[in-house]
């Protein structure tokens, strides 16, 4: 096959090479036949790039099957293509895989195809252009996030996702058999990052997390990737300031080093001034005001978040919940029980963040469990973390999938997740 490696990517070559040998691979996109040479679109991961092909070269070069990969060598000159700078001369043309025709979709999106055939060749899909630069805008946002936590003092840790209990009381979680024992998929890290406190301070967790929802929505999925964070010393208001800088950072990270990305992807530019932060209560007046008559501890529906992301435009926080509404571990607030330390980060309807203060007292842990129709023994194992001196800490776990799907604009969340799982998808 001999040599398979490149000296340059698409978007390296330019005017500075002009003269020089360079090696480019890739696929081929288009080939233009006129007798004595062929002009060869050659595309990679950063770009695409003209190619004149002459003698023998040329036959090989129009018979050959679109998106198939190729290597070739050859000399940088300049181009009077208006599309191209410039365009390299070959000497050496070589297929390395040839592409099996039909193929199962377009993937430069010239012919449409529909979102399923798409997500079925979910690998060649990401020979589009677009779709790719989704998926490098994905990245890039991870790491912002994974930037700003480190720089906060927390340190990446990694809990399992098989799990021996019902950790949040059992509901939604996908069941199987463990070497004969009952076993469960994680649906958070909940308990553990809480337990981590003890002795790592602050700690995050970036993973794939599983709920058995039968839902067939745009915005649900089975496998989800989840940011959590947890961190001792810290009150709900200081993580709800910690959420911001982490949102502010992926914003921030498009906005400054991904601008080509996001054009591709024809996403527009994010601007977060200061999330609004909003009681439950000042949430339900008004709703009320717009003919939306809640009741103190029903919870917000669809049509009600709808309504307040009408009135709210962007992300805003939802605070201080009634304390029935949320799970045995919230802490509920100190000038008024029926309230707790809580918070969600909404976008519209749709909510990317859930967090707060976590109870730390043992006793009062216990008592909530079985308030909460929940047996105490069944968490054993975690409250025996509780009586070694357990820190007062608070978290959150934000979905980072919607978070994806807010700043791209996307209308499901499946376009910015590479292999969905739903209750329909199993493969590929």
């Amino acid at each position: 096959m001999g040599d398979i490696h490149r000296t340059h990517y698409a978007r390296e070559l330019g005017e500075h090479l002009a003269g020089k040998e360079v090696r480019i691979a890739g696929w081929i996109e288009d080939v233009r036949d006129i007798g004595k040479l062929a002009f060869v679109i050659v595309r990679d991961a950063t770009g695409a790039c003209q190619i004149i092909v002459t003698g023998d070269n040329v036959q090989k070069a129009v018979q050959a099957q679109r998106q198939s990969a190729v290597v070739m060598a050859g000399m940088v000159q300049k181009s009077k293509a208006k599309d191209f700078s410039v365009e390299v001369k070959v000497t050496e043309f070589t297929i390395l895989t040839s592409a099996v025709h039909p193929l199962p979709i377009d993937p430069t999106g010239r012919v449409e195809s529909g979102f399923d055939k798409r997500l079925d060749a979910r690998a060649l899909d990401l020979r589009n252009p677009k779709v790719a630069a989704i998926f490098r805008l994905r990245s890039a946002g991870l790491k912002a996030v994974r930037e700003i936590l480190c720089n906060e003092g927390f340190i990446e840790v990694n809990t399992p996702k098989i799990i021996g209990s019902a950790s949040e009381g059992g509901a939604n979680l996908f069941r199987f058999e463990y070497f004969k024992h009952k076993a469960y998929l994680a649906q958070s890290p909940q308990l553990y990052k809480e337990q981590l406190t003890l002795g790592l301070d602050r700690v995050f967790e970036i993973g794939p997390y599983f709920r058995a929802e039968n839902s067939h929505t745009v915005r649900h999925l089975s496998e989800f990737t989840s940011i959590d964070v947890e961190a001792a010393f810290l009150d709900y208001e200081d993580v709800m300031d910690l959420v911001e800088k982490v949102v502010g950072s992926v914003v921030k990270e498009f906005n400054n080093n991904c601008k080509k990305d996001m054009e591709l992807a024809g996403v527009k530019e994010t601007r977060l001034p200061k999330i609004e932060r909003l009681t439950y209560e000042q949430c339900l007046d008004e709703l009320a005001k717009h003919e939306e008559k809640l009741q103190f501890g029903d919870d917000l529906s669809d049509a009600a978040l709808r309504n307040l992301g009408d009135i709210h435009s962007g992300f805003y926080f939802i605070t201080d919940w009634p304390l029935k509404l949320k799970p045995f571990y919230i802490h509920e607030k100190d000038d008024d029980p029926r309230l707790s330390k809580s918070f969600d980060l909404q976008h519209g309807y749709l909510e990317l963040v859930s967090g707060g203060r976590r109870l730390h007292d043992p006793a009062k842990l216990r008592a909530r469990l079985a308030e909460q129709g929940l047996n105490p023994d069944g968490f054993a194992d975690h409250l025996k973390a509780f009586e070694w001196g357990m820190p007062p800490h608070s978290g959150w776990g934000l979905g980072f999938d919607r978070l994806m799907m807010v700043l791209t604009g996307a209308q499901n969340v499946r376009e910015v997740v590479l292999y969905p799982r739903d209750t329909d998808r199993l493969t590929p």
